[in-house]
């Protein structure tokens, strides 16, 4: 009963003693005292400047056992000819890839990967990179890498090759990704298409670049006089100066790359401007026009105000279109500043697609507001700390510190700008944030972009006014790497189609062919290796089709008419994405009996452009434009039999050998096939069975509704 008793006057006065606590707890969360953040003046990397105009940043970090290093390299991709745009990111690949003099970039990996090493290249708009990473006992193993491949690389023919066809790969790719699409397209109205800042790769831009071509940009740009060298990590800073003067003092000057951004920026006029995208269930949506300078004095304001406006859910935009209002999945932005040349104003927004009006209207509201609702003490308060707070975070490492001083000196700002950033953000107040937000937001100056489906917004995207269409078609990469295909067709190109014809089992014959049935087996190229595939393919002229393959992960159907294109597979029904689309829609224009239907259509050419060896026959070279859609045919001039077939595909130039043929129902088709593309073996076929006009019942081509 003592025992008990005890119990529970401890008890008691447990709780006392926590509801005496929780009465010292303030009401309301707003009357908890912050304390000001502390002043931060972090430590700044050893400066060491080499005779030879390198300039070295030194940072000493004995938390881990490791070295890393960054060579900045001023010289990037707004400093190649638009003829070569594509240049620089074929260049950062094949620099590492290609390996050096002494060792090839296989070779390289082997003996870094043994180490948990890195050495790795890139570029960008305005310099190219080349970085280390290491234990520091391997320093003086990956070190002498790192400086052969900054001084010596190879660029091994079979790794430009590669990085090319994966270059393409891209291309064929970039309208898959709707934001993606949209904030290239955006870029292109704010600072106009041709201009450095937003120019497009395209496949006859890759077509272009050459081995010679990256071998003379390193040549011109890698000096020591154009380059930034930073080293963080564990290491004695005097030590690694003396090596490093050791390895790099007598490298002599070389052409000094320009500092001056280039100025050529063209934006589009203000308007609405859209891209019809079907395969989405969301608009995406992007206003834009000119922004600043990072150097100018109204810079700090800016921060705050896009702060106010964009940021995150205590944003004004936030806040009212998505909380309030229910319009919108996400949306942000603001006045955007670039190092050494204007950035642009750019707020985004996703709706789904049946809001899209409504929610233009409510963002050009919330954008119009900047100028007549009045900026709150709360707002700037709570703008201003979230900015500082998260300040912070930017210099927690001694690896950002350096980093934040090679890009300082880089662009030619003072060392100690990040030491006056929080007092200048400090110093904003209302007034200068009303002032700017006056001065460089202009309503009536802005570019409407909208990518989306049409037919699902609630109303025409008219209503807001007159509405430019963007064709983001992807130009076709050509007949061949270097050339095109011809923009009339020659007396000799068409009478060679007509043998083509002929062979095949004349016009009659192939016109009476309204549908056909395949099966057979391919060997298709996987990651794991190569794979066996029964197909069955149901075809409609001119441009149905319906695959069912039966691979070892289970059977896929794939339909491609022209209003649609999807996949059924185990994982249930989807739409392919558009490159995918588009490609089979090419596949279609270029199909043979297609080809052969259309000889005297104008939208089809035919060229002979020159003769080509295969085997003991000196076949035609037939370019063809088959819609717009380029390739070419070598003929056998006697029989008028395909051997080969050329053509662009996502992974480069695509080459398919015919090596059999045989007739059926009177036409005479090819059976076997063995396929290479981008300069790799991509598998081949074998057709077991072909009939001529089987019936189609009436759902073949059609979606199925279970997911």
């Amino acid at each position: 009963m003592n025992t008990l008793r005890r119990t529970a006057v401890a008890a008691a006065a447990a709780l006392l003693s926590i509801s005496t606590a929780f009465a010292q707890i303030p009401q309301s969360y707003k009357n908890i005292k912050i304390p000001q953040l502390h002043a931060m003046t972090p430590e700044k990397p050893r400066r060491v400047e080499l005779p030879n105009g390198m300039l070295i940043l030194l940072m000493e970090d004995h938390e881990l056992p490791l070295i890393r290093g960054t060579a900045r390299i001023r010289g990037g991709e707004r400093d190649v000819p638009a003829a070569k745009a594509g240049l620089i990111g074929i260049y950062g690949q094949a620099w590492r890839t290609g390996g050096t003099v002494d060792k090839t970039g296989d070779q390289l990996d082997d003996l870094l990967e043994a180490r948990a090493a890195k050495v790795e290249t890139n570029g960008g708009d305005d310099s190219t990179f080349i970085r280390m990473d290491m234990l520091k006992g391997d320093f003086d193993t990956v070190f002498p890498i790192f400086v052969e491949l900054l001084q010596h690389p190879a660029f091994r023919q079979d790794k430009v090759d590669l990085a090319k066809t994966q270059a393409n790969t891209a291309i064929a790719r970039r309208n898959d990704d709707p934001m993606a699409l949209g904030q290239r397209e955006a870029a292109k109205l704010g600072y106009g298409a041709e201009s450095p800042y937003a120019r497009e790769t395209e496949y006859a831009t890759i077509a272009g670049i050459t081995r010679d071509d990256l071998i003379a940009f390193h040549d011109k740009y890698v000096h020591p006089n154009n380059i930034i060298l930073g080293i963080v990590g564990d290491f004695d800073s005097a030590a690694m100066e003396a090596r490093l003067r050791q390895t790099f003092e007598s490298w002599p000057r070389g052409f000094e790359a320009p500092k001056a951004a280039p100025t050529d920026i063209h934006p589009a006029k203000p308007g609405i401007y859209f891209i019809k995208k079907d395969d989405v269930t969301q608009s995406n949506i992007y206003l834009v026009h000119e922004g600043i300078v990072r150097d100018n004095p109204d810079y700090y304001p800016l921060v705050v105000m896009n702060e106010i406006l964009g940021g995150g859910f205590s944003g004004r935009l936030m806040n009212q279109i998505r909380s309030k209002m229910g319009l919108a999945y996400g949306v942000s932005g603001g006045v955007g500043a670039d190092w050494d040349h204007p950035g642009l104003f750019r707020v985004w927004m996703g709706t789904k697609s049946g809001s899209t009006i409504e929610a233009i209207n409510a963002l050009r509201g919330e954008i119009g507001n900047l100028e007549t609702v009045p900026f709150t003490r709360s707002e700037l308060t709570q703008a201003k700390e979230s900015i500082l707070n998260a300040f912070v975070f930017t210099m927690d490492s001694k690896a950002k510190i350096l980093n934040q001083q090679m890009t300082l000196a880089f662009y030619g700002y003072p060392v100690d700008y990040w030491d006056q950033y929080a007092e200048h953000i400090r110093g904003v107040n209302t007034e200068d944030v009303t002032r700017v937000a006056k001065k460089y937001v202009h309503p009536n100056q802005l570019r409407l972009l909208v990518v989306g489906k049409p037919s699902d917004f609630d109303k025409e995207l008219s209503s807001l006014g007159p509405v430019s269409t963007i064709d983001v078609t992807i130009p076709e990469p050509g007949a061949k790497a270097a050339g095109a295909a011809p923009a009339a067709s020659t007396p000799e190109g068409v009478a060679l189609a007509h043998k083509v014809e002929s062979f095949v089992g004349g016009k009659a014959a192939i016109a009476a062919v309204k549908s056909m049935k395949e099966t057979g087996t391919m060997q298709m190229r996987g990651p794991q290796g190569p794979i066996d595939v029964e197909v069955e393919t149901l075809t409609e002229f001119p441009e149905s089709h319906r695959q069912v393959l039966k691979t070892p992960m289970g059977e896929m159907t794939v339909v491609s008419t022209p209003d649609a294109a999807f996949m059924t597979s185990p994982m249930g029904s989807r739409p392919l994405p558009e490159s995918q689309r588009e490609a089979m829609r090419k596949e279609s224009r270029q199909d043979l009996l297609n080809v052969l239907r259309n000889i005297d259509n104008p939208a089809y050419t035919f060229a002979i452009t020159g003769t080509q060896l295969i085997g003991q026959v000196n076949a035609q070279v037939l370019d063809v434009s088959a819609d717009g859609s380029a390739f070419q045919w070598l003929v056998d001039p006697t029989s008028g039999r395909v051997l080969r077939k050329i053509s662009q595909g996502r992974m480069g130039e695509t080459v398919t050998e015919y090596t059999e043929w045989k007739t059926f129902g009177g036409v005479n088709l090819p059976v076997a096939f063995t396929v290479t593309s981008g300069g790799q073996p991509g598998g081949g076929g074998k057709i077991a069975t072909v009939e001529i006009n089987p019936p189609i019942p009436p759902d073949t081509f059609k979606q199925s509704e279970k997911k």
